[in-house]
């Protein structure tokens, strides 16, 4: 169990030092890559729940695709250490595009919630603190944000934000 938890925290710490690997951005289908996600998440056992807002058409967008889809993996699995019901929603708004993870759990205790994505800071023990980090530097990579929106006794909910037209990221120069 302790080699594990160590190999899990390894793979977490490199995948963070990594970054998104160096991988492109290519256009991506966002409801194939979330019905992805949420497929495979239901191997957690807990509820999940996909809400998509109706479009005529599929959203495309360019992103790095493995990369996002390790960030919103790495939001799914952390609210389900928390919460026993989980919420993933999408939905553009204006020129961005808003990913947003809901859970039910007991939300993050207020001494933790200014640092939580500081790398290895963790809510519970067999976590490695490095998802949250891992996933904001992921959105930030690909020109997004990720905020902690709602924080309380009936669980937290963070939102991932990424351009649906390819930026320049945060610090990125010309």
């Amino acid at each position: 169990k302790d080699i594990d938890e160590m190999t899990r925290m390894l793979e977490a710490y490199l995948a963070f030092a990594r970054g998104d690997g160096g991988e492109e951005a290519r256009p991506t289908n966002l409801r194939t890559l979330l019905e992805e996600v949420h497929e495979e998440a239901q191997s957690y056992g807990t509820p999940i729940e996909l809400k998509l807002r109706r479009s005529k058409q599929d959203l495309v967008l360019p992103l790095k695709r493995n990369a996002f889809k390790r960030a919103v993996t790495n939001l799914v699995s952390n609210a389900v250490r928390y919460g026993d019901r989980i919420i993933i929603r999408a939905a553009t708004e204006g020129n961005w595009l808003r990913v947003e993870i809901d859970d039910n759990g007991p939300g993050i205790p207020a001494d933790l919630a200014k640092d939580v994505f500081e790398p290895f800071v963790s809510t519970k023990a067999e976590g490695s603190g490095l998802g949250l980090s891992v996933s904001k530097s992921i959105a930030e990579a690909q020109g997004g944000s990720l905020r902690l929106e709602r924080n309380g006794p009936r669980g937290a909910a963070f939102a991932l934000r990424l351009p649906r037209e390819k930026r320049r990221p945060r610090g990125a120069t010309a």
